[in-house]
């Protein structure tokens, strides 16, 4: 049986985006699956204590600037520290890598997933604008009118992964659950890739 992780994230997350091309590759390494769910911070982090970057300490926004650098630079990953559209409302661009894993699957919901995390912190694109996304979409070989079409459905499920993400303690992005474990955060993946290789 292959190992299934539920990997919980936000398209707005950078450390989602420096993770994300090593959690895919470790994926295919192991042969294992995944569940692709987007869910909403603004909810988890009320009940878990966390706050959005721009009511944290300044003491706490400064160091993430230097953890951000850090890991640009070990990673070889290009990231604008400050990029234009940050913060933005990540409700549609969720709802449309929801709809693709519904309509397509795991893979082409990962891809433009990443499409939309390097749109955010290599480009500097606007990833709340509806064009914008549907040429992100476009980008990885999906349709993305007809993927806005199916926002009912992916509205449930986001809503629904999100209560799922509270109940499970889940208070930060990314987080990747295996086999009932939960690891938070891109620097947790070489403890992801030993749960997999278990």
């Amino acid at each position: 049986m292959p190992k299934i992780v539920d990997y919980y994230f936000s398209p707005m997350s950078p450390w989602t985006y420096l993770g994300h091309l090593r959690f895919a590759g470790m994926l295919a390494r192991f042969g294992a699956q995944v569940n692709v769910k987007p869910v909403d911070y603004s909810r988890i982090f009320p009940v878990s204590g966390g706050l959005p970057v721009k009511q944290r300490a300044p003491q706490r926004q400064a160091y993430r600037m230097i953890e951000l650098r850090r890991w640009r630079e070990h990673l070889g990953l290009p990231l604008n520290l400050e990029p234009k559209y940050f913060p933005y409302a990540t409700d549609a661009a969720s709802f449309m890598i929801i709809a693709a894993d519904q309509q397509r699957g795991a893979q082409p919901a990962m891809q433009l997933a990443y499409g939309i995390m390097q749109a955010c912190w290599v480009q500097e694109r606007n990833c709340a604008d509806a064009a914008t996304l549907d040429q992100i979409a476009t980008a990885v070989g999906l349709d993305g009118a007809e993927l806005r079409a199916r926002e009912g459905e992916a509205k449930a499920a986001y809503d629904a992964y999100t209560r799922e993400a509270i109940e499970r303690q889940v208070f930060g992005a990314p987080t990747y659950v295996v086999d009932g474990e939960i690891f938070w955060g891109q620097d947790r993946l070489d403890f992801v890739k030993r749960a997999l290789a278990r």
